[in-house]
């Protein structure tokens, strides 16, 4: 059985480095704004470190013992997990957990864990984000599509603006799912809906009309009270809406429509990108729409844009 994230740490370290471990996570979370989700995850990546590490060393570690380390130490780690079938990307994860509690250690003057920084993060394979077709992407909020359904429509009316919001707005699945009633923008009135992204970031976007207008038509037909301070959108029972319905809908669609496994709820946010950037957005723009913190991250579409450019000229060109 697995051990929690609180067992393995428990019992791989000595009682200083955990004092650290408890002011690095409150510092990750106060000043860098991680997520608690973020913050559970670096804490599990730097326990499994530390347990391997007291097993390694016959002891648990403490902040000299880490001073010590060698590269040879954390290749042994990364060998370990690599044989307990952790890939590439667990790796580089876990590799980053380890390297941000050991910055934090150097600028807080508690020693250099040089043996981290010496090692090369295992490679990713870099894979293009994948985009539904304008037309597919239209048709994902268009309820004619689940003709044959046996649900209610103010359900279907609902799944309509949520996929309507992923595509017209590029916003995540967690971010449509956490706006409350009285965020929802009335057609005619509020053409802008103010979004809090990952780290705590809110930026602004605007909501076409036909967006606007697919969300009034669900919270006309809704037949549960949303309190305005409650989430807009609603499961059928009442409760906040679970993204796992989110999913379970586009994959009914992807069936109806004929479209491939990499039809998902985010790929309706790739899909806005690449359109944008398709009929001449400028990547800043398209960067604070997305809620990118780096112009970097947004960087990727215009790979996905020249690919598909690419692709048209394959088959359409005579001479290709």
């Amino acid at each position: 059985m697995a051990m929690s994230t609180q067992t393995t740490i428990a019992q791989g370290i000595s009682k200083d480095v955990s004092v650290e471990i408890g002011r690095w996570l409150g510092y990750l979370g106060a000043e860098r704004r991680m997520s608690p989700k973020t913050l559970e995850a670096y804490e599990r990546d730097v326990g499994q470190f530390l347990a391997f590490l007291a097993e390694h060393l016959g002891g648990p570690p403490s902040l000299k013992t880490l001073a010590r380390l060698t590269p040879a130490d954390v290749r042994a780690f990364m060998a370990s997990r690599r044989s307990g079938g952790a890939g590439n990307r667990t790796l580089m994860r876990g590799l980053a957990g380890a390297r941000s509690f050991a910055r934090f250690l150097e600028r807080d003057g508690k020693g250099k864990v040089g043996a981290l920084s010496a090692i090369r993060a295992p490679k990713l394979a870099r894979s293009l984000p994948k985009p539904l077709a304008v037309k597919d992407a239209r048709r994902m909020a268009d309820t004619e599509a689940r003709e044959g359904e046996t649900r209610a429509p103010w359900i279907l009316a609902r799944d309509a603006a949520v996929l309507g919001l992923l595509y017209g707005c590029g916003l995540r699945i967690a971010e449509a799912l956490s706006l409350t009633r009285a965020q929802a923008p009335e057609p005619g009135k509020v053409d802008t809906l103010t979004i809090t992204g990952k780290g705590n970031k809110t930026r602004m976007v605007p909501v076409l009309p036909q967006v606007a207008q697919l969300i009034a038509d669900y919270v006309a037909c809704c037949p549960l009270d949303l309190s305005s301070e409650g989430p807009l959108f609603v499961g059928a029972r009442g409760g906040p809406l679970s993204p796992r319905v989110v999913q379970l809908t586009m994959a009914r669609l992807r069936g109806a429509l004929g479209l491939p496994d990499s039809a998902t709820p985010h790929a309706l946010r790739h899909s806005f990108a690449t359109h944008l950037l398709a009929r001449g957005g400028d990547l800043r723009s398209i960067q604070e729409l997305l809620g990118h913190a780096s112009l970097s991250t947004t960087q990727i579409y215009t790979a996905v844009d020249s690919a598909r450019l690419l692709e048209v000229y394959a088959t359409t060109h005579p001479r290709a």
